[in-house]
């Protein structure tokens, strides 16, 4: 039986592409690359949602905590071998107004829920990556994307590598800093999404990881 890998995250896993408001097709977007990568013995679930937050409800937009949404995609996807989480940089939205350290509570708050998903799980046992997204670019504070974000969202993006890596410690999940994964910057029209070479670096990166725990 092929091994499930479930790729839980927003915009940046179901391949937003900044230069036409579209989505990078098979070839390019990091998931799939992931699925070529790894080879027939894995099974890559795109899970990929644009705007999605670790635990906030968006008062804009229905259905983007991931909290909420952690149970059906797991169960959907049994039995479920690794679930990687790639999520945040939705949280440093202006309008939630929480703080690095509060992103991360959320991401606990997630890690936790899929844990508890016992059924999901093959022969019972959780497995999860986390993964730091890359940057949010302070360029961004010039482009129209300051407008729905708001100010600061890339002083907190700079600081949830630390955080994150104390909560996968804490909950003893693996992790994964994009940001020492991806040497690509970020687009240089929102500054906040990956780029086609971004892509394809952070399927590198991830392929080698899962291979050392699955």
């Amino acid at each position: 039986m092929k091994k499930h890998i479930v790729c839980f995250g927003d915009s940046n896993t179901h391949g937003y592409r900044a230069e036409d408001n579209g989505r990078f097709d098979e070839e390019q977007r990091w998931t799939c690359l992931l699925q070529k990568k790894l080879g027939e013995d894995y099974l890559i679930l795109e899970e990929g949602l644009s705007g999605r937050t670790t635990c906030f409800d968006d008062p804009i937009q229905e259905g983007l905590s991931g909290l909420n949404y952690i149970y059906p995609c797991l169960m959907s996807h049994e039995p479920v071998d690794l679930l990687i989480i790639m999520l945040g940089t939705n949280d440093t939205k202006e309008r939630f107004g929480s703080s690095p350290v509060c992103i991360a509570v959320g991401l606990k708050r997630l890690v936790d829920k899929a844990k508890s998903v016992q059924d999901c799980w093959r022969e019972g046992k959780p497995n999860i990556l986390v993964v730091t997204p890359q940057n949010i670019g302070r360029a961004y504070a010039g482009t129209e994307a300051v407008g729905t974000m708001g100010l600061g969202c890339a002083e907190k993006s700079e600081k949830l590598a630390e955080e994150y890596r104390k909560v996968a410690k804490l909950t003893g999940c693996h992790y994964l800093d994009a940001n020492e994964a991806v040497t690509a910057g970020p687009n240089q029209i929102d500054f906040m999404h990956l780029t086609g070479e971004g892509h394809s670096q952070l399927a590198e990166a991830l392929a080698d990881k899962i291979r050392q725990i699955v």
